[in-house]
Parts: C-alpha cells; sequence; structure tokens
C-alpha cells in the first residue's frame, strides 16, 4: 500500500501482540461484531496491556485505508503479532475450536 498513513497503520498492529480496529473501544464497543470479538479475545487470555485498539469511527480516512490495507471489507479486524487474522466470523471461529488461544500465545 502506497499511502503516507500506511507506515502509522503497520506500526499500530506491531505495537502490541493483538490488534484490533473496532469500532468504539474494548471497554464500550459500539458494535455487537466488535463487542464479540474482544469476548473472544479476552476468553483466549488476551490482557489489556497486549491488546492495541483503534476506533475507526473517531477517523474517517484510516476506516477506508484500513480497509485497503488488509483487503478485508468489514469491521472488526484483528492482528495477532503483526499478521492479519480476520474479523469477527473468523475470529469467533477460531475460538471455538480453540486454536485462538495458541494463536495469542504464538504456538
Amino acid at each position: 500500500m502506497n499511502h503516507p498513513r500506511a507506515k502509522e497503520i503497520e506500526q499500530f498492529i506491531r505495537s502490541k501482540p493483538v490488534a484490533i480496529f473496532m469500532k468504539g473501544s474494548p471497554q464500550f464497543p459500539q458494535c455487537g461484531f466488535s463487542a464479540h470479538a474482544v469476548e473472544c479475545l479476552r476468553a483466549a487470555g488476551v490482557k489489556d496491556p497486549d491488546l492495541a485498539s483503534f476506533d475507526i469511527l473517531s477517523d474517517p480516512e484510516m476506516r477506508n485505508l484500513v480497509k485497503e490495507y488488509s483487503n478485508w471489507p468489514t469491521y472488526p479486524q484483528v492482528y495477532i503479532r503483526g499478521k492479519f487474522v480476520g474479523g469477527c466470523d473468523v475470529v469467533s471461529d477460531l475460538h471455538e475450536r480453540g486454536e485462538l488461544k495458541d494463536l495469542v500465545r504464538g504456538e
């Protein structure tokens, strides 16, 4: 991606072990999908100090850029250890299969 803010996206997703672009914040999600993704991450053992969150409602330009960066059309978007994992449905499926814990732990 060739955009001045691409570096900002990359720095954000590498700032902590888990990063989520979502509507609202982990403490105050603004949509059910974002809330469910955060619930799955917490159930998999992600603690607040290891979770970076970005409220895409606060920055319309970033909201569009992140979709282009990940080539994923919806929010939330979850990154683990700098790698794109997916949205709510993918995170939920990984959690239900018990695989999200392993991803979070780096296994």
